[in-house]
């Protein structure tokens, strides 16, 4: 008596599996064959950790085809789908020239924009950026910081966050959270150590993309750390935004006064009202005996807001507590003393003036 196909799959509908199903209804039979009594078929699992607990009802099907008339021999073998290959993760690119605007616009479901910009490098404009940041998030608002430093973004550093971002389709970037605030910054995007050597359309179109293409959600505000300058980032946020205002910092000093008047300048000629001026550095406090020192001077900003008739929005002290928490990740906002209540104090100034 010869053996057909349709012998040997009714004996595979006896074989069932714990749901009390069989092994056809479960359709894991695969490359079944007759030739002159010898058998040969594979059960094929969903996954290579169900095959290996497959071993009995594998040798179950090979031997209820064994027993039937015809058959003189069987081979079952046990297979399974490999694990499912991921999609190559979209490549995002960052910078490129910017794309064209009809005019100035703002991240969907950002209520305020806010420029904290200085006329010159090692003021403490990223320092207060950070810490300013974090105040305001302990206030209750929803707040992100945009590092817009292209050539030398150090929020990854004080924020504490060193990853890059995921784009789920390479066009749209999904930013990253430290200390209660959405961030981004192009330091996610390099690796650590490499420089940015960009003329400026790509520093352009770098701001456009962090500005357009992050999906920074419900804020009430989104703090932009600028580069110190008067340059091609500057001109791009002022023109292609819709900014609130900035904030301007600086030191007492006199070199410092000197580029922070020429930033003033700036964000007059660009019709960005300043809604205020924060003094850092203002003077260092002798841990030992107490007493007050005015290293860079004394009274610079505050005079140079009198006269401007903007706010003096806080005067924040050289401090070494300050300097440590920025390169360990944690800015000095997010814990407690008299550095955290300061910008507290500068960060309430902000919302009970409707700036944040």
């Amino acid at each position: 008596m010869s053996i057909t196909k349709a012998d040997v799959e009714a004996a595979l509908a006896r074989v069932n599996l714990p749901d009390g199903r069989d092994l056809l209804a479960h359709d894991l039979i695969r490359a079944l064959t007759v030739e002159a009594g010898t058998v040969r078929f594979v059960i094929e699992a969903p996954s290579p950790e169900v095959a290996r607990q497959m071993e009995p009802l594998r040798a179950a099907a090979e031997k209820v085809v064994a027993e039937l008339a015809g058959v003189s021999s069987v081979s079952a073998l046990l297979t399974a789908h490999g694990p499912v290959a991921k999609p190559p993760a979209p490549s995002l690119k960052i910078g490129g020239h910017p794309k064209p605007q009809a005019g100035p616009t703002k991240p969907t479901g950002v209520q305020r924009i806010l420029a904290i910009g200085s006329g010159k490098g090692g003021v403490g404009k990223s320092t207060v950026s950070s810490n300013l940041a974090v105040a305001l998030a302990r206030a209750g608002r929803k707040v992100g910081l945009l590092d817009a430093d292209i050539y030398g973004p150090s929020q990854p550093r004080m924020m504490g966050v060193n990853k890059r971002p995921a784009s789920p389709d390479g066009k749209t970037i999904i930013p990253l959270h430290a200390h209660g605030v959405t961030l981004m910054s192009i330091g996610f995007m390099m690796e650590e150590g490499k420089a940015v050597v960009w003329r400026g359309p790509m520093l352009m179109g770098a701001l456009q993309q962090m500005l357009g293409q992050v999906e920074w959600g419900a804020l009430d505000v989104l703090l932009v750390d600028l580069p110190p300058g008067t340059g091609d980032v500057q001109l791009t946020l002022c023109t292609k935004s819709e900014l609130t205002g900035a904030i301007v910092v600086s030191t007492p000093q006199d070199v410092a006064l000197i580029d922070a008047r020429k930033a003033l300048d700036m964000f007059d000629t660009l019709k960005t009202p300043v809604l205020g001026l924060i003094e850092n550095m203002s003077m260092f406090v002798c841990p030992d005996c107490g007493a007050e020192h005015q290293i860079f001077g004394q009274g610079g900003v505050a005079a140079e807001a009198e006269k401007l008739g903007v706010p003096l929005l806080g005067a924040l002290p050289i401090d070494l507590e300050t300097r440590l928490a920025g390169d360990g990740g944690t800015p000095v906002a997010a814990g407690e003393g008299p550095m955290a209540d300061a910008y507290a104090r500068i960060a309430d100034g902000l919302i009970r003036g409707g700036m944040a």
